[in-house]
């Protein structure tokens, strides 16, 4: 009987992840990601930095709203962010609340959010709901 070569690339291929999965040291310590993997898929969840005149205008308007109280475009703006993805350094509930940062032409709330922590100028940036922030530096 003729086995097909993808059944036996297949089968080979196999044997040797297993070969080196069973090989692997158990104190091996995880490998770093390779550049441009995302954080999320890596389970590596670093916060960036983000120089305040580098966010988007719309970030300034948003920023100021906190600071002065709002009123805020959404009823969902304020709210307790609950660190589910566990990027953000972990505290308490309640120490992380949410704002939108409006979107040019979006129709809904769309992506962008500040999220403050209660430490001053602990405003956090993400342009793409969660999967990574970036702490934004007042000073620059």
């Amino acid at each position: 009987m003729r086995i097909p070569p993808r059944l036996t690339v297949i089968g080979g291929a196999a044997a040797l992840l297993s070969t080196l999965v069973l090989a692997a040291p158990a104190t091996a310590a995880p490998a770093s990601p390779p550049a441009g993997l995302s954080a999320t898929l890596s389970g590596v969840a670093p916060v960036g930095e983000i120089c305040y005149s580098d966010l988007p205008s719309q970030a300034h308007d948003t920023l100021r709203l906190i600071d002065a109280g709002g009123p805020y475009p959404y009823r969902q703006d304020g709210s307790v962010f609950q660190n589910r993805e566990g990027i953000l350094p972990a505290h308490s509930t309640g120490y992380y609340h949410e704002y939108t940062v409006k979107t040019p032409g979006a129709t809904t709330r769309g992506a962008r959010r500040i999220v403050t922590g209660s430490s001053d100028e602990e405003d956090y940036y993400t342009a793409d709901h969660y999967a990574s922030f970036d702490l934004v530096d007042h000073d620059c």
